[in-house]
C-alpha cells in the first residue's frame, strides 16, 4: 500500500512524464544514429560492389570475355573466405566463372539489378549460410552476370547496434524509474512531516511548527511562510479569547449584581403580577450568566488544548455519578430512563470536564426529550476506543444541520422555543477534543416520524501508556525523522 501511495504522488508523476520525455529524446536519437550508421554502411557495400563491377567491365573491354573469366578467376582464388561473389553464365545458366554454382532465387525478377539472397546449398554454397548483397547485369554476347558482397558482418553489427538501442532505452527507462521513486520518496517524506505537524496543530498542539533543514530550499521556504501564517492566526486568536474573556467577566459582575438585586426585590414586592415580571427577570439573568459561564469554559478548554490534568478515569463509574445526578430531572418529566454501562472501561482524561461533558449530553437529552419519551445511556469498549452514547427519542437534528450545532450559539429551528444558549455541544465538542476523541450525531430511529438523537463520543481507551508518553514519543519520532 505504501508502494501504491508514492507511485500515486505528484512527484513521481512529475518524474514519470520528465521519465518520458528523457527517453523518447534518446530514442529519437539513437534510431537516428542507427539510420545514419546502417544507411552509411549499405552505402559503403554497394560502392564497393559498384567499384568491382567497373573493373570487371575495364577488363572486359580490353580483352573480351576470356579476359573477364580470367579475372573472376583471379579474384576468387584471392579470396579464400568468399568475401567477394562472383557467377558468370552463359544464357543458358552454364557457369563460365565465379564462386558460386546457381543463381539465386528471385534474380530473374529484379528490375533495379539489387537482390538480397541468402548464401546456402541453392546457390551451391558449401560453408554455413550467410546474407549476401549482388547486382545482376547482362553482358554482351548473352552473357549473364553476378558480383556481390557477403554482407553478413553488416547484419550482424546492424543486430548488434539494434540490441545495444534496445539495452540503452531498457536502462534508461529502469534509471528513470529509479531516479523517479528516489525523488518522489525525497520529496514525499519532507510532504508527510509538514502533514503530521499540520495534524498535530489542528489536534491542539497550536505551539508545534513545522520543522525545516536549515537547506533554504523550496520546502524550508514554505515550512518558514507557514510557520509565520501560523504564529499570525495564534496571535489573531489569542487577542480575540482575550478581548472575549475580558467582556465575558465584565459582563458577569455586573449581571450577577442585577439578578441579587432582582432577587431582592422579588422578596418585597408583594403583587403578584408583578412578583411574576420579577421572576422572569431573574430566569433571564440566569440564563444570560449560564450563557456567559458556558463562554468562558470553552474559551479556558480551547486556550489549554491538551495541558488538561490527565488522570486514569472508569468512564463507566463517571457516568454511573452523573446518571445519578440527573435521573430525578428525567422522572419529574415521567421519561423512561435507562443505563447499559459496561465495566472496566478505562480512559486517560479530565474527570471534571469530562463529567461536564457527560452532564451536557444527558442534560440536553432530557431537556429535548418530551414527556414519556426514552433516554438510554450506553458505555461500553471497541477495540482500542472507549464509546459513550446518548440516546434520546426528542425532536432529534436534521441531517444538513447536524455539522453546525457545534459552532457556537448555533441552535436547530425547532428547539428555539425551548430554553438554551446553542453552546452545549460545543462545550461537549471541545472536552473531546482536549482527550483526542470524536463526537457524532446520529438519528437514534431513522425511520420513525420522530428520529430522535443519538450522540455518540468515541475516546481512546486507557491500554497502560499514558498519552503523556505517546505525545513524548511522537515528539522524539519527529525529530529522528527530520
Amino acid at each position: 500500500m505504501k508502494l501504491l501511495s508514492q507511485l500515486r504522488t505528484s512527484s513521481f508523476q512529475l518524474a514519470l512524464l520528465y521519465m518520458v520525455v528523457f527517453a523518447t529524446s534518446v530514442f529519437i536519437l539513437l534510431a537516428f544514429i542507427y539510420w545514419r550508421t546502417a544507411g552509411f554502411m549499405t552505402a559503403q557495400t554497394d560502392e564497393t560492389i559498384e567499384a568491382e563491377i567497373a573493373g570487371l567491365a575495364e577488363q572486359y573491354r580490353s580483352g573480351g570475355v576470356n579476359g573477364l573469366i580470367t579475372i573472376i578467376r583471379e579474384r576468387v582464388a584471392r579470396d579464400p573466405n568468399a568475401k567477394s561473389l562472383y557467377l558468370l553464365t552463359t544464357d543458358d545458366s552454364l557457369k563460365l566463372a565465379g564462386n558460386l554454382e546457381n543463381w539465386p532465387e528471385g534474380s530473374q525478377s529484379s528490375e533495379t539489378g539489387w537482390i538480397n539472397f541468402t548464401l546456402g546449398e541453392a546457390v551451391g554454397w558449401s560453408g554455413p549460410e550467410r546474407l549476401a548483397r549482388a547486382r545482376i547485369f547482362e553482358v554482351q554476347g548473352g552473357l549473364r552476370l553476378l558480383v556481390g558482397r557477403d554482407v553478413d558482418d553488416l547484419t550482424n553489427l546492424k543486430r548488434l547496434i539494434e540490441g545495444a538501442i534496445n539495452w540503452g532505452m531498457g536502462i534508461t527507462l529502469a534509471l528513470a524509474l529509479l531516479g523517479g521513486f528516489l525523488m518522489s520518496r525525497s520529496t514525499t517524506r519532507r510532504i508527510e512531516v509538514i502533514n503530521n505537524t499540520s495534524r498535530r496543530i489542528m489536534n491542539g498542539h497550536l505551539s508545534l511548527r513545522i520543522p525545516t533543514r536549515g537547506t533554504d530550499d523550496d520546502f524550508d521556504q514554505l515550512a518558514e511562510n507557514l510557520n509565520q501564517m501560523l504564529d499570525r492566526i495564534v496571535y489573531l486568536m489569542e487577542g480575540i479569547r482575550h478581548v472575549s474573556d475580558n467582556i465575558a467577566h465584565d459582563l458577569r459582575t455586573p449581571l450577577t449584581r442585577l439578578r441579587n438585586q432582582l432577587e431582592n426585590t422579588l422578596i418585597t414586592v408583594d403583587n403578584d403580577e408583578a412578583r411574576d415580571h420579577v421572576g422572569q427577570a431573574v430566569a433571564e439573568a440566569d440564563q444570560l450568566l449560564a450563557t456567559f459561564n458556558a463562554l468562558l469554559r470553552i474559551a479556558r478548554l480551547e486556550t489549554r488544548g491538551n495541558t488538561a490534568d490527565m488522570k486514569v478515569v472508569a468512564l463507566d463509574e463517571l457516568v454511573a455519578d452523573a446518571c445519578e445526578l440527573y435521573e430525578a430531572l428525567s422522572e419529574d418529566k415521567e421519561q423512561s430512563f435507562h443505563q447499559s454501562l459496561e465495566s472496566g472501561v478505562m480512559i486517560e482524561g479530565d474527570r471534571d470536564l469530562l463529567f461536564q461533558m457527560v452532564s451536557n449530553l444527558i442534560d440536553n437529552a432530557i431537556k429535548y426529550t418530551p414527556e414519556h419519551g426514552a433516554i438510554e445511556v450506553l458505555v461500553r469498549r471497541e477495540g482500542d476506543s472507549a464509546v459513550l452514547e446518548v440516546q434520546d427519542s426528542g425532536i432529534g437534528i436534521p441531517d444538513d444541520e447536524k455539522d453546525q450545532v457545534f459552532q457556537r450559539f448555533y441552535r436547530v429551528g425547532k428547539s428555539r422555543s425551548l430554553p438554551g444558549n446553542g453552546l452545549g455541544l460545543s462545550l461537549v465538542n471541545a472536552v473531546a477534543e482536549i482527550h483526542q476523541g470524536q463526537v457524532q450525531l446520529n438519528d437514534t430511529h431513522p425511520d420513525g416520524e420522530k428520529p430522535g438523537l443519538t450522540v455518540v463520543v468515541r475516546l481512546p481507551a486507557f491500554t497502560g501508556v499514558s498519552k503523556r508518553i505517546k505525545a513524548t514519543r511522537q515528539d522524539a519520532a519527529d525529530e529522528d525523522e527530520n
